[in-house]
């Protein structure tokens, strides 16, 4: 078994849990931390082990030994970013959102492709077995045809102007920091809507703070789907069926439990028990097909992430949710 010299592109909260669950696995060596601030990745590397710290991401990117790199900065950043790692050769796992539009997403996946060099969108609820058990089910068939989805995923915010989250020039609002979970839930299992319904509320600094959604299909299926800085909700996923539900428990996007309700009231949970925080599937899963010699993913392709992100541009346009400078034709 290879191991894979893995650096982290960007110190933030994000890579303190990669980098913890990164440990968990044999073939996985913590070789590098980049910040732009060399004090901050000196820090980094040595509360996690990394063998080496850089100043600058570019410095980074050109050490022949790099194997593989997480982005872990703001999705306001991720186009620059992963475009840096993959010119400069290095097989990329680029944190969601994957972009902050479609037509950054098609650059970063052209040049991709072009060159042959991995990259997959860092969705760690697609590795989790709670949400392939939830999948192994739907695909049985054994609670009739899905019909309705429905997933939230709320928390309250501090209004702080400038991190990230309210600040639209770091890509705020809940819906691609938070929302994307729930429009995840259902183009996993429906696909891409034919018709979407949105409505959100604003912020003092022009940043969304709440976003309702509905999702229609040809089939007659519906997705609701909600998100918020602004409330908490209890961050749960429910898909119902014809003869049945299936319910992913709080902060379902993680390792959680599953319960299974059928028709004649017969009920089942299924636990799920993570020596970690469940970030090491994804890294399991890019060194596997590293080791397979793929560019792609087979579980999260880069076709699907593409999908995400014209669905998310999709709502944005129904809701009137601007990136200035990053969205041309949004403008209004």
């Amino acid at each position: 078994m290879k191991t894979y010299n893995w650096a982290i592109l960007g110190c933030g909260k994000i890579a303190r849990k990669f980098s913890s669950d990164l440990k968990l696995l044999p073939n996985a060596r913590l070789y590098a931390a980049a910040a732009r601030d060399l004090s901050r990745a000196k820090e980094f590397a040595a509360e996690f082990g990394f063998e080496k710290a850089y100043g600058s991401y570019e410095e980074m990117v050109a050490d022949p030994a790099v194997d593989a790199v997480y982005v872990a900065t703001p999705h306001s950043h991720h186009h620059e970013h992963v475009l840096l790692c993959l010119n400069a050769g290095k097989a990329v796992l680029n944190e969601k959102a994957f972009a902050l539009t479609l037509t950054e997403a098609q650059e970063m996946v052209k040049t991709a492709r072009d060159k042959s060099i991995f990259l997959m969108e860092a969705f760690w609820t697609r590795f989790q077995p709670s949400f392939l058990k939830t999948l192994e089910i739907l695909k049985s068939g054994e609670l009739g045809d899905l019909k309705i989805v429905r997933s939230d995923f709320a928390f309250r915010a501090p209004k702080d102007p400038v991190k990230r989250l309210y600040n639209l020039s770091l890509g705020g609002g809940s819906l691609l920091d938070i929302g994307i979970y729930p429009v995840f839930a259902a183009l996993s299992v429906l696909g891409k809507p034919k018709r979407i319904k949105a409505l959100a509320t604003f912020a003092d600094t022009r940043a969304e703070e709440s976003i309702a959604m509905i999702f229609q299909y040809p089939g007659g299926e519906l997705a609701s789907l909600f998100s918020s800085f602004a409330t908490n909700s209890f961050v749960t996923t429910e898909y119902n069926c014809e003869t049945g539900s299936i319910r992913m428990a709080r902060r379902w996007m993680a390792p959680t439990t599953v319960t299974v309700w059928k028709e004649g009231g017969h009920e089942e949970t299924f636990s799920f028990e993570e020596p970690g925080l469940g970030y090491h599937h994804e890294a399991a899963h890019v060194m596997s097909c590293l080791d397979q010699g793929k560019i792609e993913s087979d579980w999260m392709p880069l076709d699907f992430t593409l999908d995400m992100m014209e669905t998310l541009d999709r709502i944005r346009r129904e809701t009137g949710i601007v990136f200035p400078g990053r969205d041309p034709g949004f403008e209004r």
